[in-house]
This record gives structure tokens, C-alpha cells and sequence, in this order.
């Protein structure tokens, strides 16, 4: 048997990431050649160990991983990503593909299909939910209109965490504490997104955020 792939995995909550070291390594194909749980340590661990796939969450901290993604790919284009996170694929995956990744898992289906999506990944293809394929498919076929979903792709991606969140009934707050900014920062952030979508109100912004993670 050749040498084995060996993987990178980076997820700052070390029980899910040690699960997803043991399902990788229960192939005797793969090998986990470093773990990380935060970005600087990955940035290290990425140039050190020089692997051939990285597993990538998008939540780091207050750190975003969208920012890791982009650095691997500077580095090195070649090395596919795949990315598993919590957060809803109707909302994060294709904003993971544009920043180069090679596939998107939600982690609650992570255990059941990771491997099918490593496979799909080292073959050349993208991997992605076949509910996900069939909506980017309608997109593509459907009359152009406005949206919410196409509003946001105004957004920076620490903009849309911001927008989301509020959509979830979070305070400001709440929001700064779960990203790891001050309050101030937030309330910049939804300045900033009430100006980008024509809201007079925080109100009006807090509405249209429900609406949209309702629809998503």
C-alpha cells in the first residue's frame, strides 16, 4: 500500500474534532498529520506539515475561518478543503465555495457521509448536499428577481454572522459575545447593513432579519 493522505483538521471544539480524527483514521487510506483548534495554530500546522486536504469549521473563536480559507489558498491552491460547520449550507456554502472551497458538510451529517465527501473531493468534483445541488440547479434556471437571499450577497462574511444572529432573536450583546467584539463593533456592523439595504430603523432591520433566516 502507498503512503497515506494525510490530513489537516482544524475545529476549535476538540470533542468534535477528535471524532472527526477517529473517523478519518479508521481508513487506512488517511492519516491526520496535524489538528488545530485556532487560526494561528492552523496557519502553523498548514506550512509545517504541508497536507494533502484540509477539514476546515468556519468558526474559530472570534476568529473568521472564511480569513483561513482564503490563506490556504494563497499559499497553496492545489490543497482541497472541505468545509463541515454547523452553520446552515442555504447560507454558508456557497459563500465557502467562492472563497475556494471544495465542498461544504454540515457537521450534524458529517459522520454519515465525510468519507463519500473526501472521495468526491480527491476525484476533482465539488461536493456539496444534493438538496443544495438541486437549489443552486433551480437558481440557475429560474427568471432573475429580487430576493433576500440575493440582497445579502452584498454582505462581508462578518456582516452576515452579524445579520444572522440578530435574525435568531440575538441582542447586540449576545452577538458581540459569540463573536468576540465589542458591542460598539456590532452596532458599526448593523449601521453598516441597514445602509447597504435602504432601513431606516433597527426595528425595520431586525424584521428583515428574521424574515431572511426563516427563508433560508
Amino acid at each position: 500500500m502507498g503512503e497515506k493522505l494525510k490530513f489537516l483538521v482544524v475545529d476549535d471544539h476538540p470533542i468534535f474534532r477528535q471524532g472527526l480524527i477517529a473517523l478519518l483514521e479508521s481508513d487506512e487510506r488517511y492519516r491526520v498529520c496535524a489538528e488545530a483548534g485556532t487560526v494561528p495554530d492552523a496557519l502553523a500546522s498548514f506550512e509545517r506539515e504541508r497536507p494533502d486536504m484540509v477539514l476546515l469549521d468556519i468558526s474559530l473563536g472570534d476568529r473568521n475561518g472564511f480569513e483561513l480559507l482564503r490563506s490556504f489558498w494563497n499559499e497553496r491552491p492545489d490543497i482541497p478543503v472541505l468545509v463541515i460547520s454547523i452553520h446552515d449550507e442555504a447560507v454558508y456554502a456557497e459563500r465557502a465555495l467562492r472563497a475556494h472551497a471544495r465542498g461544504y458538510l454540515m457537521k450534524q451529517e458529517a459522520s454519515s457521509v465525510l468519507k463519500e465527501a473526501i472521495t468526491t473531493i480527491l476525484a476533482g468534483k465539488i461536493f456539496v448536499s444534493p438538496a443544495f445541488r438541486e437549489r443552486m440547479i433551480e437558481g440557475l434556471s429560474a427568471a432573475p428577481r429580487e430576493s433576500s437571499r440575493a440582497s445579502v450577497s452584498q454582505f462581508s462574511d462578518r456582516e452576515l454572522e452579524v445579520l444572522e444572529r440578530l435574525g435568531r432573536g440575538y441582542s447586540a450583546k449576545e452577538i458581540g459575545s459569540e463573536l468576540g467584539i465589542a458591542v460598539k463593533t456590532v452596532g458599526v456592523y448593523l449601521d453598516h447593513i441597514k445602509k447597504k439595504l435602504g432601513l431606516d430603523s433597527i426595528s425595520q432591520l431586525r424584521k428583515y432579519a428574521i424574515s431572511w433566516v426563516q427563508s433560508s
